[in-house]
C-alpha cells in the first residue's frame, strides 16, 4: 500500500510539472530590448560612430597663415611673400621702369602699345625671388622675340626688378592693378638740344622734323602717344595697340615682298604670311596669291620700312628715348 501511494504521488507531481512547463512555453514572449536608433554614419560628415567605436576628437581650427617674411599678410602667391624691397630703390626704379619698359609692358606692367607681356601674370617674374631670372633677361633680352637687351647698368636693371617685385607683392589674385589712383606720369624730362642731335645721326636719313614730321607733336596728341610713336615707327597703330587714332602722315608700316618666280616672273605685294613652306602676298587689286616655297625658290626679297626701328631698339637708351621724344615734342 505505502509503495502504491507513493508511486502515485509521483505520477501526480510530474502530471502538475508537464502542465505548468507545456502553459509556460505557450504564452507570448516579450521581444528582448533594443537599444535606440542611431543615424546612419556618412563619412566626413560628422556623423556618430559605429557602436563600440570611440567618438573622434572635435576638429581644430587651422591656425592663421604666418605672415610673408617681408611682413606681408600671408601672400597667396610666392610673388607675394617676397620680403619687401627698399622703398628708395622700388621709387628709382619706377621711374626707370616708365621710361626704358613702359612702351612695351605699360607703366603698370600690365602690358603696353608695343606688345609686351603683362609682368602681373609673367611665370617668370612670378617665379623670380631676388633677380635671378629676370636680371639675365633684361639684360640680355630674349632672341628671335622684341624683348632686346638694355643698356640699363646693372644697378639701374636692380632697382627695375625691385620695382616689378614690389608691383607684384600688391596685386590681387587674379593679377589685377595694384590699389591707389592712376598716375599719369610726366615723360617730357629729356634734353630736347640732345634730342635733335640723336635725331639728326640716327633717323634724319629716313625722317625730316620739316617733313613728314613737320607737326607730329600736335598730330600725335600727347607725349607718350608720340613717345611710342616714334619708337614703335608706328607700328602699334598699324595694329590697333590703344594709342588712339593714327596721326596724319603717320607710316602705316607696311612690309612689301617681291616673289620672282622660276620662270622670271617677279610678283610684288603687301606680305602677309612667309613661313618655311609658302608665302602669301595681296596685290595692289586686293587679290591674294600664294607661292609654294622649296628651299631658296622661288627667290624672295622683303622690304620692311620699320626694320631700322627695330635695329634702333637694340642700341636705344633711356636716356636717348626721353631727350629725342623732349625734342619731337617742340614739332608742333
Amino acid at each position: 500500500m505505502r509503495a502504491g501511494s507513493a508511486w502515485l504521488a509521483a505520477a501526480a507531481l510530474g502530471v502538475a510539472l508537464s502542465v505548468t512547463v507545456r502553459a509556460t512555453s505557450g504564452g507570448p514572449q516579450q521581444a528582448p530590448a533594443q537599444p535606440p536608433p542611431q543615424p546612419p554614419v556618412i563619412e566626413g560628415h560628422g556623423g556618430p560612430p559605429p557602436p563600440g567605436q570611440p567618438a573622434p576628437a572635435t576638429p581644430q581650427a587651422p591656425a592663421p597663415r604666418p605672415a610673408g617674411p617681408g611682413g606681408q599678410d600671408g601672400g597667396r602667391f610666392p610673388a607675394q611673400q617676397r620680403p619687401k624691397e627698399d622703398p628708395e630703390l622700388v621709387q628709382r626704379g619706377r621711374g626707370l621702369f616708365a621710361g626704358a619698359c613702359g612702351p612695351c609692358h605699360g607703366a603698370d606692367a600690365r602690358g603696353g602699345q608695343l606688345g609686351g607681356p603683362n609682368l602681373l601674370r609673367s611665370e617668370l617674374a612670378l617665379n623670380d625671388k631676388a633677380g635671378e631670372l629676370m636680371f639675365p633677361v633684361i639684360k640680355n633680352g630674349r632672341p628671335g622675340t622684341t624683348m632686346v637687351a638694355t643698356a640699363l647698368p646693372d644697378p639701374e636693371i636692380r632697382a627695375v626688378i625691385a620695382f616689378v617685385h614690389d608691383l607684384q607683392a600688391k596685386i590681387g589674385g587674379q593679377g589685377n592693378p595694384p590699389p591707389g589712383q592712376e598716375v599719369e606720369l610726366n615723360i617730357v624730362v629729356g634734353d630736347a638740344k640732345a634730342g635733335e642731335a640723336y635725331f639728326g645721326a640716327r633717323c634724319a636719313t629716313c625722317h625730316s622734323a620739316s617733313g613728314d614730321l613737320k607737326g607730329i607733336a600736335t598730330r600725335a596728341g600727347q607725349p607718350k602717344a608720340l613717345q611710342n610713336l616714334w619708337v614703335s615707327g608706328g607700328r602699334a597703330l598699324a595694329r590697333g595697340g590703344g594709342g588712339g587714332p593714327r596721326p596724319a602722315g603717320a607710316p602705316r608700316a607696311l612690309t612689301t615682298a617681291t616673289v620672282t618666280l622660276p620662270s622670271g616672273e617677279a610678283v610684288k605685294g603687301t606680305l602677309l604670311r612667309l613661313d618655311d613652306f609658302n608665302v602669301t602676298i595681296a596685290q595692289a587689286d586686293g587679290s591674294q596669291r600664294t607661292f609654294r616655297r622649296a628651299g631658296d625658290t622661288p627667290k624672295i626679297e622683303i622690304a620692311d620700312p620699320l626694320e631700322g626701328h627695330r635695329i634702333l631698339l637694340g642700341a636705344l637708351t633711356d636716356a636717348d628715348m626721353h631727350n629725342v621724344t623732349a625734342y619731337l615734342v617742340t614739332l608742333k
